[in-house]
């Protein structure tokens, strides 16, 4: 097995394009949300498991080429679902104030994808989004609630790699979700 310092690349490059798992993971993520108006902690393990199947199979579907009848890596998948401390900001009316904040949508290249992801210590890349504020109530001072979220692996950097990526379309529900994807040759 290969080994790099923590400051060098720790991850391959993914069996399958990074703007690709962009788009599954994101096609994923608005299937299993898709009416969800707020976070319900009771249809959380069922959002999950949509999008963590989803993902599997899209990946498996796509990195096995014939004539192998199994891809040439193993695949894990983790989905959290993080609920917002306040309740996603609601329409106004003219006599209050509000905070609006507007997201430019833009077509991705795969440089472009390729760019958005950042290697991290022991492997691990998280994709970049971008600064977004966050609206706080004035009366309550709630706002997100924090997250952060490390893996490590010790593998071959030559085969093996993990991604992840963070749904921006929850904001409107109240969530966020954030997809951690590792690859393993075997």
């Amino acid at each position: 097995m290969a080994e790099k310092a923590a400051d060098g690349p720790t991850s391959a490059a993914p069996p399958i394009p990074h703007a690709r798992l962009r788009e599954i993971a994101s096609d994923a993520c608005n299937a299993a949300l898709r009416g969800a108006d707020s976070y319900d902690h009771t249809k959380t393990q069922g959002w999950n498991t949509t999008i963590i199947n989803t993902i599997l199979q899209s990946l498996i579907a796509e990195a096995s080429h014939p004539p192998a009848t199994a891809p040439a890596y193993k695949f894990a998948v983790n989905s959290t679902i993080i609920q917002h401390q306040a309740p996603p900001p609601a329409a106004t009316t003219s006599t209050s104030t509000s905070t609006s904040t507007s997201t430019a949508t833009t077509t991705a290249t795969e440089a472009d994808a390729r760019a958005d992801t950042q290697p991290m210590a022991g492997g691990a890349s998280h994709e970049r989004t971008p600064a977004v504020p966050v609206a706080k109530s004035a009366s309550s001072g709630a706002g997100r609630r924090g997250m952060h979220s490390a893996t490590g692996a010790y593998w071959n950097n030559e085969r093996d790699g993990m991604w992840n990526y963070k749904f921006e379309g929850g904001d409107a529900s109240g969530l966020d979700v954030v997809v951690s994807l590792i690859w393993i040759g075997v």
